[in-house]
């Protein structure tokens, strides 16, 4: 009976310091510097546009196009990878199993999401961290209004001149046992940029 209390004691000791690890490794997520790098991949219904710094005078006039013709279509896909530079300023390992997100444009809400894919920064080191998004525009347009949602997009993807404020909240995920348990404040980044100088 000892030695399976011994055992007993052991396996939840090494529980434990695996549980506080991983909160630290979240901790020091949650204190590091967050970039933006990049757009990536975007597309809008079905047409590819590549990267946001690549998107050509011709793919402007279409998307505002597809835009303005919003009431007209049942779904307006749009999707894109937000590319962001990590950069963990930290003595140790800032790490996670998953996050959830939320994305805000100009205080619109624009998508919420999953990314199931571990993220792990060494100490002083920059990885670039991308979080692919989807959403329906149009159901958007019906939430907000198609003239607001086209004029958003319009800044974010550069085709008006206007400056665009993206808000993306990061949710952590650990691994305790066999469960991702979410950590309960979000990290928050903030960047500025679209529009034509």
């Amino acid at each position: 009976m000892k030695r399976v209390f011994t055992i007993l004691i052991v396996a939840l000791l090494v529980t434990s310091c695996e549980v506080i690890q991983r909160i630290g490794g979240a901790y020091q997520l949650s204190q590091s510097e967050y970039r933006y790098n990049s757009l990536s991949n975007i597309q809008i219904a079905e047409m590819n546009l590549g990267d946001a710094s690549n998107i050509s005078v011709s793919n402007l006039a279409s998307i505002a196009t597809i835009l303005a013709g919003g009431s007209t279509r049942q779904a307006i896909p749009f999707s894109m990878t937000l590319n962001m530079d990590v950069t963990n300023p930290n003595n140790t390992i800032a790490f996670l199993d998953a996050l959830d997100y939320s994305i805000l444009i100009n205080e619109m809400e624009f998508v919420e999401g999953k990314m199931d894919v571990p993220i792990r920064i060494d100490p002083g080191q920059t990885s670039l961290v991308s979080i692919p998004i989807s959403v329906d525009l149009k159901s958007l347009m019906n939430r907000y209004s198609q003239e607001r949602v086209t004029n958003e997009m319009s800044a974010f993807l550069g085709i008006t001149p206007k400056e665009t404020s993206v808000t993306v909240k990061l949710w952590p995920k650990l691994t305790v046992g066999n469960k991702l348990i979410k950590v309960p404040a979000p990290i928050p980044v903030v960047f500025n940029f679209g529009g034509k100088q």
